[in-house]
């Protein structure tokens, strides 16, 4: 005698004792609260694909890769800020998922203090506090006044363009570079009196950036240094001679660009970070950073083929990674954030590769039972990860939405239901 399995209730008949007609009934009762649970599933998934209209994309699939919703699975469309996804699988794949970024700082026959910086994305003020610290304690009698400040950006070339920013003074707009401080922004108020104060503790409001914050007229804000006559590495010098000075270095020359010479130039210390590229992964998707994001791209690019890191060479290393890994055709990669509304991708490649993702779904954000990263363009909201079941299984989704006017909420809601 066989089983009878229904998704909720395992009946083995021959571990009973009951009457013929019993035993017709209690099989008939729960033939039919499967078949009404199986027709309740149907329709709940046939309202999902209802709200996809033309411009939008749904798929779902099971633990054991099984596609349980699918519509317009094929169509490119924008991904925004899921695009981050794929970039972090490129760059755990191409750096390391234990890789960490170094900073090196060299003086040279004139005193002159270089550092050459690799592209870390975490180079913030307090991280600069404790650098300091540690180099000051390696300079002897003789350095505890340095002549210039001399900054090498040139493992990546600039100036790198990305395409979907702006040259505005808001933070996604950020510029990339190889030395860099506090995401390249600044953070500043406004008191009652018309001073200028930072808005954060840990970083001074300084001369070479108060300039910048006047002729903008605003109140409160964290606005962006640019590229533009390499503001966003001058900025670094200028806050990192702050630190030293805290330190009891002075400085008696100017902070300026340069390029350190290996063979000439003695290497006094060398920062390594405390994060590793997971760490950092996690902390991209966390606060969707667009900067962080085409930092760790180019500095995947710069891995693969080579200094000085360029846009095209990051953008090169996702499309490498895109196809010979993951074995996606169909899509079109400008950059590695999000921000441009040049990137396409579809649903089933964007699904391939929230699929690869999963050993690394724990980096991204949680909510109940699912873990995610959304998109958000002007009329462009996109969301994709996983929702955990009851049984602990993740079942893996994405919802491209690029109909104006709507976004993933309903739909995500009915998802959460049926799964």
């Amino acid at each position: 005698m066989c089983s009878i399995i229904c998704p909720y209730m395992r009946i083995k008949p021959e571990s009973i004792i009951l009457s013929k007609p019993v035993i017709f009934f209690t099989l008939l009762f729960w033939f039919l609260l499967c078949f009404q649970i199986q027709n309740l599933h149907a329709e709940n998934i046939g309202s999902v694909v209802n709200l996809i209209g033309d411009h939008d994309a749904v798929l779902v699939a099971d633990h054991q890769g099984r596609i349980i919703v699918s519509k317009n699975a094929d169509k490119k469309l924008i991904p925004a800020s899921t695009l981050k996804i794929l970039t972090s699988l490129v760059a755990i794949h191409y750096l390391g998922q234990d890789y960490r970024f170094t900073t090196e700082f060299y003086l040279d026959n004139d005193s002159n203090l270089k550092i050459k910086g690799y592209g870390d994305p975490l180079l913030t003020s307090e991280i600069l506090e404790e650098i300091s610290k540690a180099l000051g304690s390696r300079l002897d009698a003789e350095h505890e006044k340095i002549k210039d400040i001399v900054l090498d950006d040139s493992y990546f070339k600039q100036p790198i363009i990305i395409s979907g920013i702006s040259p505005s003074s808001q933070p996604y707009d950020a510029p990339n570079g190889a030395l860099c401080a506090n995401f390249n922004t600044v953070y500043f108020k406004r008191l009652e009196n018309g001073k200028y104060v930072s808005a954060e503790e840990q970083t001074p409001l300084l001369p070479f950036a108060l300039r910048k914050i006047k002729k903008s007229k605003l109140s409160m804000e964290r606005i962006v240094l640019s590229h533009k006559e390499s503001e966003n590495t001058l900025y670094f010098g200028h806050l990192f001679k702050y630190f030293l000075e805290k330190q009891g270095i002075k400085s008696n020359g100017s902070v300026r660009l340069g390029r350190v010479n290996k063979e000439n130039d003695r290497l006094v210390f060398k920062y390594v970070s405390g994060f590793s590229i997971k760490e950092i992964i996690s902390k991209l998707l966390e606060y969707s950073n667009n900067f962080m994001a085409n930092q760790l791209l180019i500095a995947a690019g710069a891995k693969l083929y080579g200094s000085p890191g360029t846009l095209d060479k990051g953008v090169l290393a996702a499309k490498n990674y895109a196809e010979k890994i993951l074995n996606l055709k169909n899509l079109c990669i400008v950059e590695g954030s999000g921000i441009s509304r040049k990137n396409r991708i579809s649903a089933k490649s964007l699904y391939k590769t929230v699929k690869a993702f999963i050993s690394y779904h724990n980096l991204m954000q949680k909510k109940e039972r699912e873990f995610y990263k959304t998109g958000t363009l002007k009329d462009i909201n996109t969301r994709a990860g996983y929702i955990k079941s009851n049984k602990g299984e993740l079942y893996s989704f994405v919802v491209m939405i690029n109909t104006p006017g709507k976004t993933t909420e309903v739909i995500m809601g009915m998802l959460l239901k049926i799964l």
